[in-house]
């Protein structure tokens, strides 16, 4: 699954575009440079949005910092709508240029521009003895099939997506309870998590507990 990093200081505009891209994406969402700078280091994102006046500075400084060594796709996000300063933002690295208010729908769409390019990920992954076809909702180890909840195969695909990347428990429970996440329990997600491990095994074991922060998939 691609993620996509929101850098927004408006609480309910950031929290409006999570909800309207949650369903294809992996949303990280930051309120300032400070926040986004962390986040990105930690996660590097297959597309930023990024506002251009924040709390703490410029985005289209943070997107030319970015632009010296990553050609991630960035979306920009502005309340100015001279012609002069779309055409800067666009000049200095920016794909695509948002002035607000603007559709939730229109931005929707012109995400799925920048990533049109990008290959689709077929649904099945190899990994050693480890076959998980996504797509057919098939899994097995060796020759053993292995029978996962719904819950399970979206934390276990989240999971390999991210392999080798600490997923806060957060980010994980938006991502399993697609954003339903009123009545669920912090609990649950230790549930999720032991159910899977039990049914992978544990030689070596492939979700690694991170403390303090959540989990990762360890196994290549």
């Amino acid at each position: 699954m691609k993620k996509i990093l929101i850098v927004e200081d408006d609480h309910k505009l950031n929290d409006g575009i999570r909800l309207a891209l949650r369903n294809e994406f992996l949303c990280l969402q930051a309120f300032s440079l400070q926040s986004a700078a962390a986040l990105y280091k930690e996660q590097p994102a297959d597309l930023i949005i990024l506002d251009v006046n924040l709390p703490d500075g410029s985005g289209i400084d943070f997107m030319t910092e970015i632009r010296k060594t990553d050609t991630v796709p960035v979306i920009l996000l502005t309340a100015n709508k001279m012609e002069m300063d779309i055409v800067s933002g666009l000049e200095l690295g920016a794909n695509d240029y948002i002035t607000k208010p603007f559709s939730l729908m229109v931005l929707r769409a012109r995400v799925g521009v920048q990533l049109r390019n990008e290959k689709a990920s077929s649904g099945v992954y190899r990994m050693g003895d480890f076959c998980f076809d996504f797509d057919k909702m098939e899994f097995a180890k060796g020759s053993d099939p292995l029978e996962l909840s719904k819950t399970e195969q979206r934390l276990l695909r989240c999971l390999i997506e991210n392999k080798g990347r600490n997923l806060s428990r957060s980010q994980l429970i938006d991502y399993i309870w697609q954003g339903d996440t009123e009545y669920v329990e912090e609990h649950a997600l230790t549930v999720v998590v032991n159910r899977l491990r039990n049914k992978l095994g544990s030689d070596p074991e492939c979700i690694k507990t991170v403390y303090g922060v959540g989990y990762t998939w360890t196994r290549i």
